[in-house]
Protein backbone atom coordinates (compact mmCIF):
# COMPACT_ATOMS: atom_id res chain seq x y z
CA UNK A 1 0.00 0.00 0.00
CA UNK A 2 3.16 2.92 1.30
CA UNK A 3 4.22 1.44 -2.95
CA UNK A 4 0.96 2.45 -4.38
CA UNK A 5 0.35 5.78 -2.06
CA UNK A 6 3.90 6.88 -3.67
CA UNK A 7 3.92 6.29 -7.08
CA UNK A 8 0.57 7.14 -7.68
CA UNK A 9 0.95 10.46 -4.94
CA UNK A 10 4.37 11.59 -7.02
CA UNK A 11 2.73 11.36 -10.71
CA UNK A 12 -1.21 11.23 -10.08
CA UNK A 13 -2.14 11.78 -14.14
CA UNK A 14 0.94 9.97 -14.99
CA UNK A 15 -0.47 6.64 -12.68
CA UNK A 16 -4.27 7.23 -13.76
CA UNK A 17 -3.72 7.25 -17.08
CA UNK A 18 -3.83 3.80 -16.97
CA UNK A 19 -7.19 2.67 -17.09
CA UNK A 20 -6.91 -0.42 -14.44
CA UNK A 21 -5.23 2.04 -12.23
CA UNK A 22 -8.12 4.68 -12.76
CA UNK A 23 -11.12 2.05 -12.20
CA UNK A 24 -9.21 0.48 -8.75
CA UNK A 25 -9.13 4.05 -7.58
CA UNK A 26 -12.78 4.33 -8.31
CA UNK A 27 -14.17 1.37 -6.82
CA UNK A 28 -11.74 2.02 -3.53
CA UNK A 29 -13.03 5.28 -3.00
CA UNK A 30 -16.32 4.14 -3.56
CA UNK A 31 -17.48 0.53 -2.50
CA UNK A 32 -14.19 -0.13 -0.42
CA UNK A 33 -14.44 2.89 1.09
CA UNK A 34 -17.97 1.88 2.80
CA UNK A 35 -16.26 -0.81 4.72
CA UNK A 36 -13.19 2.04 6.16
CA UNK A 37 -16.09 3.87 7.35
CA UNK A 38 -17.98 1.39 9.22
CA UNK A 39 -14.56 0.79 10.78
CA UNK A 40 -13.28 4.16 11.44
CA UNK A 41 -16.63 5.51 13.01
CA UNK A 42 -16.41 2.97 15.87
CA UNK A 43 -13.92 6.13 17.16
CA UNK A 44 -15.99 8.13 19.57
CA UNK A 45 -13.94 11.61 18.19
CA UNK A 46 -16.54 13.49 16.58
CA UNK A 47 -14.50 15.43 14.73
CA UNK A 48 -12.86 13.00 12.92
CA UNK A 49 -16.00 11.70 12.39
CA UNK A 50 -17.81 14.93 10.88
CA UNK A 51 -14.11 15.26 8.71
CA UNK A 52 -14.43 11.92 6.97
CA UNK A 53 -18.23 12.72 6.43
CA UNK A 54 -17.43 15.99 4.90
CA UNK A 55 -14.59 13.98 2.70
CA UNK A 56 -16.87 11.54 1.21
CA UNK A 57 -19.08 13.70 -0.52
CA UNK A 58 -16.09 14.55 -3.02
CA UNK A 59 -15.51 11.06 -3.19
CA UNK A 60 -17.04 8.87 -6.52
CA UNK A 61 -20.23 7.54 -6.28
CA UNK A 62 -22.05 4.20 -7.46
CA UNK A 63 -22.55 5.60 -10.83
CA UNK A 64 -19.10 6.76 -11.37
CA UNK A 65 -18.04 2.84 -10.57
CA UNK A 66 -20.79 1.70 -13.00
CA UNK A 67 -19.12 4.01 -15.62
CA UNK A 68 -15.68 3.14 -15.09
CA UNK A 69 -16.22 -0.60 -15.54
CA UNK A 70 -17.91 0.10 -18.72
CA UNK A 71 -15.08 2.32 -19.99
CA UNK A 72 -13.07 -1.05 -19.72
CA UNK A 73 -15.40 -3.12 -21.74
CA UNK A 74 -15.56 -0.39 -24.21
CA UNK A 75 -11.63 -0.21 -24.49
CA UNK A 76 -12.02 -4.52 -24.61
CA UNK A 77 -14.18 -4.45 -27.31
CA UNK A 78 -12.49 -1.77 -29.62
CA UNK A 79 -9.37 -2.37 -29.02
CA UNK A 80 -10.01 -6.10 -29.47
CA UNK A 81 -8.86 -6.71 -25.52
CA UNK A 82 -9.19 -10.41 -23.95
CA UNK A 83 -9.92 -9.90 -19.97
CA UNK A 84 -6.46 -11.68 -19.11
CA UNK A 85 -4.70 -8.93 -21.22
CA UNK A 86 -6.32 -5.70 -19.16
CA UNK A 87 -6.93 -8.27 -15.93
CA UNK A 88 -2.46 -8.28 -16.38
CA UNK A 89 -2.56 -4.24 -17.15
CA UNK A 90 -0.35 -5.66 -20.43
CA UNK A 91 -1.45 -2.09 -22.40
CA UNK A 92 0.50 -0.22 -24.66
CA UNK A 93 2.42 3.06 -23.64
CA UNK A 94 2.01 2.19 -20.00
CA UNK A 95 4.23 3.81 -17.50
CA UNK A 96 2.46 2.25 -14.07
CA UNK A 97 1.15 -1.56 -14.26
CA UNK A 98 -1.47 -2.53 -12.64
CA UNK A 99 -3.76 -5.41 -11.70
CA UNK A 100 -7.35 -6.61 -11.20
CA UNK A 101 -8.42 -8.75 -8.71
CA UNK A 102 -10.91 -11.81 -8.71
CA UNK A 103 -12.83 -9.30 -6.26
CA UNK A 104 -11.99 -6.81 -9.40
CA UNK A 105 -13.07 -8.64 -12.09
CA UNK A 106 -16.18 -10.12 -10.70
CA UNK A 107 -17.10 -6.59 -10.15
CA UNK A 108 -16.60 -5.94 -13.55
CA UNK A 109 -19.23 -8.95 -14.46
CA UNK A 110 -21.89 -7.53 -11.47
CA UNK A 111 -22.15 -4.83 -13.50
CA UNK A 112 -22.50 -5.93 -17.25
CA UNK A 113 -24.88 -8.11 -15.84
CA UNK A 114 -27.26 -5.74 -13.88
CA UNK A 115 -27.43 -3.73 -17.19
CA UNK A 116 -28.52 -7.02 -19.10
CA UNK A 117 -25.06 -7.30 -20.62
CA UNK A 118 -24.81 -11.16 -20.69
CA UNK A 119 -21.93 -10.96 -22.96
CA UNK A 120 -19.36 -9.35 -20.81
CA UNK A 121 -20.74 -10.82 -17.75
CA UNK A 122 -19.60 -14.10 -19.10
CA UNK A 123 -16.42 -12.70 -20.25
CA UNK A 124 -15.47 -10.90 -16.79
CA UNK A 125 -17.35 -13.97 -14.16
CA UNK A 126 -14.80 -16.35 -16.32
CA UNK A 127 -11.88 -14.52 -15.87
CA UNK A 128 -13.04 -14.09 -12.04
CA UNK A 129 -13.25 -17.54 -12.12
CA UNK A 130 -9.73 -18.40 -14.12
CA UNK A 131 -7.96 -16.69 -10.83
CA UNK A 132 -9.79 -17.86 -8.57
CA UNK A 133 -8.65 -21.48 -9.54
CA UNK A 134 -5.08 -20.01 -9.72
CA UNK A 135 -4.93 -19.64 -5.85
CA UNK A 136 -5.47 -16.20 -5.73
CA UNK A 137 -6.78 -15.00 -2.55
CA UNK A 138 -10.39 -12.94 -2.31
CA UNK A 139 -13.23 -12.86 -0.14
CA UNK A 140 -15.30 -13.64 -3.33
CA UNK A 141 -16.69 -17.34 -3.53
CA UNK A 142 -16.70 -19.83 -6.54
CA UNK A 143 -20.53 -20.15 -5.56
CA UNK A 144 -21.02 -16.80 -5.80
CA UNK A 145 -18.97 -16.32 -9.39
CA UNK A 146 -20.69 -19.26 -10.47
CA UNK A 147 -24.24 -18.65 -10.18
CA UNK A 148 -23.97 -15.47 -12.29
CA UNK A 149 -21.63 -17.71 -14.70
CA UNK A 150 -24.04 -20.23 -15.44
CA UNK A 151 -27.14 -17.92 -15.36
CA UNK A 152 -25.66 -15.92 -18.22
CA UNK A 153 -24.48 -18.61 -20.41
CA UNK A 154 -27.90 -20.07 -20.23
CA UNK A 155 -28.91 -16.71 -21.68
CA UNK A 156 -26.60 -17.12 -24.68
CA UNK A 157 -29.35 -20.68 -24.92
CA UNK A 158 -26.02 -22.84 -23.99
CA UNK A 159 -28.04 -25.38 -21.98
CA UNK A 160 -25.07 -27.99 -21.87
CA UNK A 161 -22.50 -25.59 -19.85
CA UNK A 162 -25.17 -23.73 -17.93
CA UNK A 163 -25.75 -27.49 -16.13
CA UNK A 164 -21.84 -28.50 -16.08
CA UNK A 165 -21.27 -24.93 -14.52
CA UNK A 166 -24.16 -25.41 -11.99
CA UNK A 167 -23.20 -29.09 -10.72
CA UNK A 168 -20.18 -27.35 -10.20
CA UNK A 169 -21.49 -24.89 -8.05
CA UNK A 170 -23.80 -27.65 -6.27
CA UNK A 171 -20.51 -29.98 -5.55
CA UNK A 172 -19.61 -26.83 -3.63
CA UNK A 173 -22.91 -25.74 -2.24
CA UNK A 174 -25.34 -28.48 -2.19
CA UNK A 175 -27.73 -26.83 -0.13
CA UNK A 176 -28.03 -23.70 -2.77
CA UNK A 177 -32.13 -23.70 -3.55
CA UNK A 178 -31.97 -21.36 -6.74
CA UNK A 179 -29.15 -23.53 -8.31
CA UNK A 180 -30.74 -27.26 -7.17
CA UNK A 181 -33.96 -25.65 -9.48
CA UNK A 182 -32.25 -23.89 -12.11
CA UNK A 183 -30.51 -27.55 -12.94
CA UNK A 184 -33.89 -29.73 -12.58
CA UNK A 185 -35.05 -26.86 -15.40
CA UNK A 186 -32.06 -26.73 -17.62
CA UNK A 187 -32.60 -30.49 -17.39
CA UNK A 188 -36.66 -30.08 -18.63
CA UNK A 189 -35.30 -27.91 -21.41
CA UNK A 190 -32.63 -30.22 -22.58
CA UNK A 191 -34.71 -33.19 -22.82
CA UNK A 192 -37.68 -30.98 -24.70
CA UNK A 193 -34.65 -30.49 -27.06
CA UNK A 194 -33.51 -34.06 -27.65
CA UNK A 195 -37.34 -35.18 -27.95
CA UNK A 196 -37.66 -32.51 -30.71
CA UNK A 197 -34.14 -33.70 -32.14
CA UNK A 198 -35.27 -37.19 -32.74
CA UNK A 199 -38.51 -36.30 -34.27
CA UNK A 200 -36.70 -35.00 -36.92
CA UNK A 201 -35.70 -37.70 -38.91
CA UNK A 202 -32.72 -35.74 -40.98
CA UNK A 203 -29.55 -37.26 -41.53
CA UNK A 204 -27.67 -34.50 -42.47
CA UNK A 205 -28.98 -32.66 -39.82
CA UNK A 206 -26.35 -29.76 -38.81
CA UNK A 207 -25.50 -28.82 -34.73
CA UNK A 208 -27.59 -27.40 -33.26
CA UNK A 209 -26.87 -23.46 -32.30
CA UNK A 210 -26.29 -24.82 -28.66
CA UNK A 211 -24.06 -27.45 -29.96
CA UNK A 212 -22.17 -24.77 -32.09
CA UNK A 213 -21.27 -22.52 -29.01
CA UNK A 214 -20.35 -25.37 -26.61
CA UNK A 215 -17.90 -26.50 -29.55
CA UNK A 216 -16.59 -22.60 -30.38
CA UNK A 217 -16.13 -22.03 -26.55
CA UNK A 218 -17.17 -18.14 -27.44
CA UNK A 219 -20.03 -16.39 -27.56
CA UNK A 220 -20.54 -13.36 -30.12
CA UNK A 221 -20.86 -9.83 -28.98
CA UNK A 222 -24.69 -8.95 -29.48
CA UNK A 223 -24.96 -6.32 -32.75
CA UNK A 224 -26.31 -2.90 -31.11
CA UNK A 225 -27.26 0.67 -32.76
CA UNK A 226 -24.23 1.15 -34.46
CA UNK A 227 -24.17 0.19 -38.54
CA UNK A 228 -20.90 1.22 -38.76
CA UNK A 229 -19.32 -0.02 -35.41
CA UNK A 230 -17.13 -2.68 -36.88
CA UNK A 231 -15.47 0.19 -39.59
CA UNK A 232 -15.39 2.78 -36.90
CA UNK A 233 -13.51 0.72 -34.30
CA UNK A 234 -11.30 -0.93 -36.50
CA UNK A 235 -10.48 3.12 -37.69
CA UNK A 236 -9.64 3.32 -34.02
CA UNK A 237 -7.31 0.15 -33.89
CA UNK A 238 -5.44 1.69 -36.81
CA UNK A 239 -6.62 -1.09 -39.46
CA UNK A 240 -8.66 -0.32 -42.68
CA UNK A 241 -7.00 3.07 -43.26
CA UNK A 242 -7.60 3.99 -46.91
CA UNK A 243 -4.45 5.69 -47.32
CA UNK A 244 -3.51 4.46 -50.73
CA UNK A 245 0.12 5.28 -52.54
CA UNK A 246 -1.88 7.10 -55.14
CA UNK A 247 -3.81 9.44 -52.75
CA UNK A 248 -0.33 10.07 -50.77
CA UNK A 249 0.95 11.26 -53.74
CA UNK A 250 -2.13 14.17 -53.37
CA UNK A 251 -0.88 15.04 -50.33
CA UNK A 252 1.70 17.91 -49.13
CA UNK A 253 3.40 19.86 -46.75
CA UNK A 254 3.61 23.97 -47.23
CA UNK A 255 3.75 26.91 -45.11
CA UNK A 256 0.51 28.81 -45.31
CA UNK A 257 0.11 32.67 -44.54
CA UNK A 258 -3.90 32.96 -44.62
CA UNK A 259 -3.61 34.46 -48.24
CA UNK A 260 -0.73 36.42 -47.18
CA UNK A 261 -2.45 37.82 -43.58
CA UNK A 262 0.00 40.51 -42.53
CA UNK A 263 0.18 38.67 -39.16
CA UNK A 264 1.21 35.54 -40.94
CA UNK A 265 2.98 36.75 -44.05
CA UNK A 266 7.05 36.55 -41.02
CA UNK A 267 5.66 33.89 -39.89
CA UNK A 268 3.36 31.46 -41.29
CA UNK A 269 1.85 27.95 -39.92
CA UNK A 270 3.13 24.36 -41.06
CA UNK A 271 0.16 23.03 -42.63
CA UNK A 272 -0.14 19.34 -43.97
CA UNK A 273 -2.78 17.66 -46.40
CA UNK A 274 -4.49 14.84 -44.00
CA UNK A 275 -6.80 13.50 -46.44
CA UNK A 276 -7.47 15.06 -50.24
CA UNK A 277 -11.51 14.58 -50.51
CA UNK A 278 -13.01 16.00 -48.15
CA UNK A 279 -9.84 17.77 -47.92
CA UNK A 280 -8.39 17.57 -43.82
CA UNK A 281 -5.60 19.72 -43.01
CA UNK A 282 -3.65 20.17 -39.94
CA UNK A 283 -1.39 23.18 -38.50
CA UNK A 284 1.47 22.62 -36.65
CA UNK A 285 2.14 25.05 -33.53
CA UNK A 286 -1.16 26.36 -33.27
CA UNK A 287 -0.53 26.65 -29.67
CA UNK A 288 2.18 26.70 -27.54
CA UNK A 289 2.65 25.08 -24.22
CA UNK A 290 1.97 28.02 -21.99
CA UNK A 291 -1.12 28.82 -23.44
CA UNK A 292 -2.21 24.95 -23.15
CA UNK A 293 -1.76 24.78 -19.59
CA UNK A 294 -3.06 28.54 -19.08
CA UNK A 295 -6.47 27.47 -21.51
CA UNK A 296 -6.54 24.18 -19.16
CA UNK A 297 -6.48 26.15 -15.88
CA UNK A 298 -9.16 27.71 -17.04
CA UNK A 299 -11.39 25.12 -18.07
CA UNK A 300 -10.98 22.57 -15.12
CA UNK A 301 -13.20 24.51 -12.86
CA UNK A 302 -16.33 24.68 -15.21
CA UNK A 303 -15.97 20.81 -16.79
CA UNK A 304 -19.18 19.32 -16.79
CA UNK A 305 -20.41 15.91 -18.17
CA UNK A 306 -20.85 16.65 -22.15
CA UNK A 307 -24.04 16.98 -23.80
CA UNK A 308 -25.03 16.30 -27.13
CA UNK A 309 -28.17 18.46 -28.62
CA UNK A 310 -31.35 16.66 -29.32
CA UNK A 311 -32.38 16.64 -32.76
CA UNK A 312 -35.66 17.30 -32.29
CA UNK A 313 -36.11 19.79 -29.68
CA UNK A 314 -32.27 21.18 -29.73
CA UNK A 315 -32.51 20.71 -25.65
CA UNK A 316 -28.85 20.06 -24.32
CA UNK A 317 -28.84 16.32 -22.97
CA UNK A 318 -26.38 13.64 -21.84
CA UNK A 319 -25.70 10.90 -24.01
CA UNK A 320 -24.29 7.19 -23.28
CA UNK A 321 -22.36 7.46 -27.11
CA UNK A 322 -20.57 10.73 -25.94
CA UNK A 323 -18.07 10.06 -22.36
CA UNK A 324 -16.09 12.72 -22.27
CA UNK A 325 -16.24 15.84 -19.90
CA UNK A 326 -16.24 19.92 -21.42
CA UNK A 327 -16.55 23.91 -20.71
CA UNK A 328 -16.85 26.67 -22.80
CA UNK A 329 -14.42 29.80 -22.27
CA UNK A 330 -14.97 33.06 -24.21
CA UNK A 331 -12.45 36.39 -24.90
CA UNK A 332 -13.80 37.88 -22.26
CA UNK A 333 -12.19 34.99 -20.02
CA UNK A 334 -8.74 35.77 -20.61
CA UNK A 335 -6.31 37.17 -22.67
CA UNK A 336 -5.05 33.74 -23.87
CA UNK A 337 -8.40 33.19 -25.00
CA UNK A 338 -8.98 35.74 -27.26
CA UNK A 339 -5.54 35.70 -28.60
CA UNK A 340 -6.20 31.95 -29.42
CA UNK A 341 -9.06 32.59 -31.08
CA UNK A 342 -7.79 35.53 -33.40
CA UNK A 343 -4.79 33.17 -34.10
CA UNK A 344 -7.15 30.66 -35.65
CA UNK A 345 -9.13 33.33 -37.06
CA UNK A 346 -5.91 34.20 -39.12
CA UNK A 347 -5.27 30.50 -40.00
CA UNK A 348 -8.75 29.75 -41.39
CA UNK A 349 -9.67 33.02 -42.88
CA UNK A 350 -12.82 33.33 -41.07
CA UNK A 351 -14.17 35.50 -38.39
CA UNK A 352 -14.81 34.37 -34.70
CA UNK A 353 -17.42 36.78 -34.10
CA UNK A 354 -19.89 34.65 -34.57
CA UNK A 355 -18.42 31.51 -33.98
CA UNK A 356 -19.77 29.13 -31.27
CA UNK A 357 -17.65 29.29 -27.81
CA UNK A 358 -14.31 27.64 -27.82
CA UNK A 359 -15.50 24.50 -25.91
CA UNK A 360 -12.42 22.46 -24.36
CA UNK A 361 -12.97 19.20 -24.06
CA UNK A 362 -11.75 16.10 -22.11
CA UNK A 363 -11.76 12.27 -22.76
CA UNK A 364 -10.33 10.96 -19.44
CA UNK A 365 -10.51 6.88 -19.08
CA UNK A 366 -12.40 5.36 -21.97
CA UNK A 367 -13.73 8.45 -23.52
CA UNK A 368 -15.12 8.84 -26.35
CA UNK A 369 -17.54 10.19 -28.72
CA UNK A 370 -19.50 7.83 -31.38
CA UNK A 371 -19.69 8.86 -34.94
CA UNK A 372 -21.73 11.70 -35.38
CA UNK A 373 -22.15 14.73 -37.75
CA UNK A 374 -21.07 18.57 -36.66
CA UNK A 375 -23.57 20.11 -38.73
CA UNK A 376 -27.32 19.81 -38.53
CA UNK A 377 -28.97 17.28 -41.40
CA UNK A 378 -32.56 18.22 -43.10
CA UNK A 379 -34.41 16.44 -40.57
CA UNK A 380 -33.62 18.48 -37.46
CA UNK A 381 -33.45 22.07 -38.58
CA UNK A 382 -33.77 23.68 -35.44
CA UNK A 383 -30.94 21.82 -33.88
CA UNK A 384 -28.76 25.05 -34.05
CA UNK A 385 -31.92 27.48 -33.05
CA UNK A 386 -31.29 28.22 -29.42
CA UNK A 387 -27.86 29.45 -30.34
CA UNK A 388 -28.64 31.93 -33.03
CA UNK A 389 -25.31 31.17 -35.47
CA UNK A 390 -27.02 28.78 -37.90
CA UNK A 391 -25.48 25.87 -39.35
CA UNK A 392 -21.62 24.35 -38.53
CA UNK A 393 -19.80 25.45 -41.59
CA UNK A 394 -16.04 24.33 -40.94
CA UNK A 395 -14.66 22.37 -37.66
CA UNK A 396 -11.01 23.56 -36.17
CA UNK A 397 -10.08 20.94 -33.69
CA UNK A 398 -7.02 21.92 -31.66
CA UNK A 399 -4.88 18.92 -30.45
CA UNK A 400 -3.89 20.06 -26.44
CA UNK A 401 -1.97 16.82 -25.15
CA UNK A 402 -0.46 13.75 -26.71
CA UNK A 403 -2.02 10.54 -26.13
CA UNK A 404 -0.08 7.40 -25.10
CA UNK A 405 -2.67 4.87 -26.91
CA UNK A 406 -6.10 5.28 -28.14
CA UNK A 407 -7.54 8.41 -29.12
CA UNK A 408 -7.67 9.04 -32.72
CA UNK A 409 -10.05 10.96 -34.50
CA UNK A 410 -11.91 8.81 -37.17
CA UNK A 411 -13.90 9.31 -40.44
CA UNK A 412 -15.82 5.98 -41.13
CA UNK A 413 -17.03 6.86 -44.45
CA UNK A 414 -13.73 7.27 -46.14
CA UNK A 415 -11.58 5.39 -43.90
CA UNK A 416 -9.46 8.31 -42.13
CA UNK A 417 -7.86 8.22 -38.63
CA UNK A 418 -6.04 11.71 -37.50
CA UNK A 419 -3.83 10.86 -34.30
CA UNK A 420 -3.78 13.82 -31.39
CA UNK A 421 -0.84 15.74 -31.85
CA UNK A 422 0.02 18.19 -28.88
CA UNK A 423 0.02 22.03 -30.34
CA UNK A 424 -1.65 20.93 -33.65
CA UNK A 425 -4.83 21.58 -35.15
CA UNK A 426 -6.73 19.99 -37.96
CA UNK A 427 -9.59 21.89 -39.73
CA UNK A 428 -12.07 20.71 -42.40
CA UNK A 429 -15.49 21.90 -43.61
CA UNK A 430 -18.99 20.40 -42.72
CA UNK A 431 -20.95 22.30 -45.43
CA UNK A 432 -20.32 22.50 -49.67
CA UNK A 433 -20.05 25.84 -51.04
CA UNK A 434 -23.57 25.57 -51.89
CA UNK A 435 -25.15 25.14 -48.06
CA UNK A 436 -25.55 21.74 -48.09
CA UNK A 437 -24.34 19.44 -45.69
CA UNK A 438 -21.20 16.85 -46.54
CA UNK A 439 -22.30 13.58 -45.01
CA UNK A 440 -18.52 11.96 -45.51
CA UNK A 441 -17.50 14.38 -42.40
CA UNK A 442 -19.46 11.80 -39.85
CA UNK A 443 -16.62 11.61 -37.66
CA UNK A 444 -15.54 10.14 -34.18
CA UNK A 445 -13.69 10.65 -31.28
CA UNK A 446 -11.99 6.95 -30.16
CA UNK A 447 -11.95 6.02 -26.53
CA UNK A 448 -8.84 6.51 -25.03
CA UNK A 449 -7.08 3.73 -24.41
CA UNK A 450 -4.31 4.96 -22.15
CA UNK A 451 -3.76 8.36 -21.03
CA UNK A 452 -5.91 11.92 -21.13
CA UNK A 453 -6.66 13.66 -24.05
CA UNK A 454 -7.44 17.32 -24.55
CA UNK A 455 -9.50 18.88 -27.12
CA UNK A 456 -10.38 22.63 -27.79
CA UNK A 457 -12.71 22.88 -30.71
CA UNK A 458 -13.77 26.04 -32.59
CA UNK A 459 -17.64 25.46 -34.51
CA UNK A 460 -17.77 28.01 -37.63
CA UNK A 461 -21.33 29.06 -37.76
CA UNK A 462 -23.24 30.32 -41.45
CA UNK A 463 -23.67 33.50 -39.45
CA UNK A 464 -19.97 33.88 -39.83
CA UNK A 465 -19.71 33.46 -43.69
CA UNK A 466 -22.72 36.14 -43.86
CA UNK A 467 -19.91 38.91 -41.65
CA UNK A 468 -16.11 37.98 -42.72
CA UNK A 469 -14.77 39.77 -45.76
CA UNK A 470 -11.78 37.31 -45.71
CA UNK A 471 -14.26 34.51 -46.48
CA UNK A 472 -15.61 35.94 -49.43
CA UNK A 473 -12.38 36.95 -51.17
CA UNK A 474 -9.99 34.01 -49.86
CA UNK A 475 -11.21 29.95 -50.27
CA UNK A 476 -8.91 28.15 -48.36
CA UNK A 477 -7.56 24.75 -50.04
CA UNK A 478 -10.13 23.03 -47.74
CA UNK A 479 -12.55 24.52 -48.80
CA UNK A 480 -11.90 23.98 -52.66
CA UNK A 481 -14.01 20.94 -52.59
CA UNK A 482 -16.31 20.49 -55.66
CA UNK A 483 -20.24 20.80 -54.62
CA UNK A 484 -21.26 17.16 -55.39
Amino acid sequence: MDVLTSKSASDPEGYLAHPVNAYKLVKRLNTDWLELENLVLQDTTSGFIANLTIQRQFFPTEEDETGAAKALMRLQDTYKLDPETLSRGNLPGTKYRSFLTVGDCFGMGKTAYNDGDYYHTVLWMEQALKQHDEGEDTAVSKVEILDYLSYAVFQFGDLHRAMELTRRLISLDGTHERAGSNLRYFEKLLEKEREEKEKEKSVNKTLTTTEAMVQSGAYERPLDYLPERDIYEALCRGEGVKMTPRRQKRLFCRYHDGNRNPHLLIAPFKEEDEWDSPHIVRYYDVMSDEEIEKIKQLAKPRLARATVRDPKTGVLTVASYRVSKSSWLEEDDDPVVAKVNQRMQQITGLTVKTAELLQVANYGMGGQYEPHFDFSRKDEPDAFKRLGTGNRVATFLNYMSDVEAGGATVFPDFGAALWPKKGTAVFWYNLFKSGEGDYRTRHAACPVLVGCKWGLTMAVSEATLEVSPACRLYVPPACAQADT
